[in-house]
């Protein structure tokens, strides 16, 4: 879909006064708390965590919602348990690089807990055993093959870096190799196989990474309804967790998700002012999604086949349109959502939202994704200061605006 705005259509006087309602300085708030150090990035599975879901309860029993935690099992989580190491040296000189600015971890790898040090061999050398090997991009895979057979030390392959020069963390990922496996940057990994022309190589690497299981919990709302109305609710969604801080670096996780989760609850409590439009409304904030969408998974099955969904991921940054999209039996919701865009002057454009609205709409629920852009991406980098107030407003607004929509639609067809 795409949705381009000549002009904002004036809103019915009720959704008017609830859009007016909505506060950015509340909604900055939330995502300073969440991004805070006592929540250490939010990681599914650390008291960070499991203190960003009780806090964010609390705030939902104020509103006057039933809340429930629901607990489930997540598995192979990558935990880097201390940080890693990565030095090369020849003809007598060091270099000693950077953790997420020069290299990061391979989420294939291997744990190796401390430093080895070995020669550095090319992926077509005859001999690998003992040694670090280069692979060539876009080859590990089956230089891997080779270095575990041949017993090599090690793997050295190449990623990119985001627009800031970070490697970004992420903590969901193939199966573990038999072999330690390092991502470098581009640019190292061409310096190392000019070096490996010239003489030999050393390198000294480690990789404190393990694959763990562990708990995760979702925050379910629901507000109380005038009795057995029978209708549909609307169902608001945003992940909270994050991908955790690094042992030596915060990773606030601001934009991915705290922005999300700060228009989810501004929203929700914006909404809960109106008695006809809280009964039909719910909320869940979600967790693990970053190791692999596992809370909704957990929570779909639960949900009537008629609830609506409505999933933000990342209210930071509205560049030029918001991503939208719509899974399962969504296309009347979809359409509601177009037209609270036009009410609220946000633009909309079709684009891929791989986030935890596709878990509802493999379930068979109407489900939509929304994303509004997450500066500094699972890096240090992202700050509370890069979520733009505007977009949050926006998103929040957006939110209140279908939901609004959708409810009143429900009541006129009583």
């Amino acid at each position: 879909m795409t949705s381009t705005l000549s002009g904002v259509d004036r809103p019915p006087a009720g959704l008017a006064a609830l859009l007016k309602a909505v506060s950015a300085q509340r909604m900055q708030a939330t995502v300073h708390e969440l991004a805070g150090d006592r929540y250490a990035g939010r990681r599914v599975g650390t008291p960070g965590g499991r203190a960003a879901a009780t806090w964010l309860a609390d705030r939902l029993g104020e509103l006057g919602a039933g809340t429930e935690l629901s607990g489930f099992d997540v598995a192979n989580v990558r935990e880097l348990y201390g940080t890693p190491v990565l030095e090369w040296n020849t003809g007598g000189q060091a270099h000693r690089l950077k953790h997420r600015r020069d290299f990061a971890e391979h989420l294939a790898s291997a744990d190796l807990p401390h430093p080895r040090c070995a020669p550095l061999a090319a992926a077509s050398d005859a001999d690998l055993r003992g040694r670090w090997v280069l692979a060539e991009a876009g080859d590990w895979a089956r230089a891997c093959e080779r270095a575990e057979a041949d017993g090599a030390a090690g793997m050295l392959t190449t990623r990119g870096t985001d627009a800031e020069g970070w490697m970004p963390k992420m903590i969901a990922g193939p199966p573990s190799r038999q072999v330690p496996v390092i991502a470098v940057r581009t640019e190292v990994q061409a310096r190392l196989a000019d070096a490996l022309t010239r003489g030999p190589v050393q390198v000294t690497g480690s990789m404190p990474l393990r694959q763990i299981t562990t708990r995760g919990q979702n925050v379910h709302a629901r507000f109380p309804a005038e009795g057995d109305t029978g209708r549909a609710r609307v169902l608001l969604t945003a992940h909270y967790d994050g991908v955790g801080d690094d042992p030596d670096t915060r990773l606030p996780a601001a934009a991915d998700n705290a922005s999300g989760v700060a228009a989810v609850l501004e929203a929700a409590r914006v909404l809960s002012a109106d008695p006809t439009i809280r009964s039909g409304l719910e909320v869940a904030f979600l967790d693990a999604e970053e190791a692999g969408a596992w809370g909704s998974a957990h929570h779909a099955p639960a949900l009537p086949s008629d609830t609506l969904v409505i999933n933000l991921d990342g209210a930071a940054h509205l560049h030029e349109a918001a991503s939208v999209e719509a899974g399962g039996p969504a296309l009347a919701l979809l359409a509601t959502l177009d037209q609270a865009a036009r009410l609220t002057g946000v633009p909309l454009r079709a684009g891929a939202m791989a986030s935890d609205n596709r878990r509802y709409a493999a379930a068979g629920l109407a489900a939509i994704g929304i994303g509004m852009g997450m500066p500094g991406y699972q890096t240090p980098a992202e700050t509370p200061e890069r979520v733009q107030a505007d977009t949050l407003l926006a998103a929040a607004r957006l939110l209140v605006a279908t939901a609004w929509l959708t409810t009143s639609a429900m009541h006129g067809a009583e």
